[in-house]
Parts: structure tokens; sequence; C-alpha cells
């Protein structure tokens, strides 16, 4: 799936939390699910198939008000 079929729900280029495309963010799918850009995450050893990712909590909470929830 490319960056472009994505909807980016935070960080807008160029805004104060974000220089580039390099920066935390959350994504939603045609398909209504979510896809995250973040630091990779040591917390834990993820399954094999899966990451972990480590965002800011202002990010959610700015996808949460993109999503009107």
């Amino acid at each position: 799936m490319a960056r472009e079929e994505l909807t980016r729900l935070t960080g807008q280029a160029g805004g104060p939390e974000c220089d580039d495309d390099d920066c935390p963010n959350v994504y939603r799918t045609k398909s209504g699910s979510f896809v995250i850009q973040g630091d990779v995450s040591d917390a834990f050893t993820a399954p094999a198939g899966e990451a972990l990712v480590e965002i800011p909590e202002h990010v959610l909470r700015e996808a949460v008000r993109a999503l009107g929830w």
C-alpha cells in the first residue's frame, strides 16, 4: 500500500511538530484501519510479522480530533 492511498490524520508537513514526513503520524486506510508511523520501540519483542512503534500522546489526541471522536 502506498502512502498516497492513506488519509493522513496528523502531523501536517511543515507544521510545528513535523519538519518532513519523518515524524510520528496516524493514517487511516480505505478499509477503516489505522497505520501508525513512529520511532521503533524495544519495550518488548513483538510476535513475528509485527512491530512496535512509539508515538507521543499529542499525536493520538490529534488523530481523535481529526476523526471527530
